[in-house]
């Protein structure tokens, strides 16, 4: 059985497979598109859509990082949260 420990390093393993920095370039791209004139409803609706999904996993991924830095012991090694 995991502990919460080795969850957590699983979680942000499982998570790191696209950089942060990535998933926000993509979500100002998709805010750039939906501000474009021609876009269609369905389109913009698409955008969005996609948009918060990104906005959500990142949103996921800084909690993740800062609850592991919030149990960094002084030796610089996880504890228990």
């Amino acid at each position: 059985m995991s502990t919460s420990k080795e969850m957590q390093q699983e979680n942000m393993t499982a998570d790191t497979s696209e950089r942060l920095e990535d998933m926000l370039q993509e979500i100002e791209d998709l805010i750039a598109h939906m501000e474009e004139d021609d876009i269609s409803l369905d389109e913009a609706f698409e955008a969005y859509q996609q948009g918060m999904k990104k906005l959500k996993s990142c949103n996921e991924r800084i909690d993740c990082i800062e609850k592991q830095m919030l149990v960094l012991n002084e030796q610089g090694e996880l504890e228990e949260f």
